[in-house]
């Protein structure tokens, strides 16, 4: 609830989550049915993409089939699954702002493949879907590059300027890692990780962050130590493809867990694919 506290509560603040929002944490199913409320009543101010998690092979095992077996019953976890294999993947943040789980896919070309893409489904073990959900940068890597999950690809800085260039955008906004700062910049800063979670797990000595547009596309970064409920406010950065920040993501052991993009302003345009 601290991310609604700090930003706003809907419809006052749009929001764009940005996945994974159960497993790993004791209160999966109060931070589930808490964002899923908000986006049944308020559908045109709050985003929900999917993330890993929301997979049911892998919260199969990381945590969330065991808390709905506990508190519930297995049924409910199916329930959820149908769920999760109807969430959207990606969106697009006033034409300019790319925004998914994992990263790019080899195989992505153009937007119109994602819009492709049918739903309900699970989530396959190679391709796109599988990497918009997994892939990773990696300042080490120039193309593409195997990935230390076993698990779709890790790509290097070129491959983000080519797309955004391709695209004509100016900026790629993920989560899926935690990052110290709670955001980290990427590929001179054409992309950016967010992760909202401090202290995350109770095992990471990292900071939860989170990012606010405004409807002229500024973007600021709002971040919280891995021990302080309090939220700092850094000066607004100037709007430019090489200066454009998001930020997000709030503790998957919180009533509120996930990784997030907080959009201030409602004329902030969201495209869901």
């Amino acid at each position: 609830m601290r991310l609604f506290e700090y930003g706003g509560f809907p419809p006052e603040s749009n929001y764009l989550f940005l996945g994974d929002y159960v497993d790993r944490g004791k209160q999966s199913l109060e931070t589930i049915c808490l964002l899923l409320a908000y986006k049944i009543k308020h559908p045109e101010n709050f985003f929900l993409l999917r993330g890993n998690h929301e997979c049911a092979s892998i919260n199969r095992i990381y945590g969330f089939y065991d808390e709905c077996k506990r508190r519930y019953n297995v049924k409910l976890w199916k329930t959820f699954t149908d769920c999760f294999n109807c969430l959207p993947v990606a969106a697009i943040v006033d034409e300019k702002i790319f925004c998914c789980h994992g990263g790019l896919s080899p195989d992505l070309q153009t937007m119109e493949q994602i819009r492709r893409i049918f739903r309900p489904t699970d989530v396959p073990d190679t391709g796109l879907l599988c990497d918009i959900l997994w892939a990773d940068p990696d300042k080490e890597v120039q193309g593409w590059s195997e990935n230390d999950r076993g698990v779709s690809f890790t790509f290097g800085a070129d491959v983000v300027s080519k797309f955004l260039t391709r695209h004509d955008m100016d900026l790629i906004c993920r989560a899926h890692q935690v990052v110290e700062d709670g955001y980290e910049f990427f590929a001179k800063r054409q992309l950016v990780t967010l992760f909202s979670a401090p202290n995350y797990c109770g095992e990471f000595d990292n900071a939860g962050g989170m990012m606010s547009v405004d409807e002229t596309l500024m973007c600021s970064f709002q971040v919280s130590g891995p021990h302080l409920s309090l939220i700092l406010k850094p000066s607004p950065l100037q709007r430019a493809c090489s200066n454009c920040i998001f930020a997000g993501s709030i503790s998957q052991a919180s009533a509120v867990g996930s990784d997030a993009l907080f959009s201030k302003q409602q004329a902030s345009m969201l495209l869901r694919l």
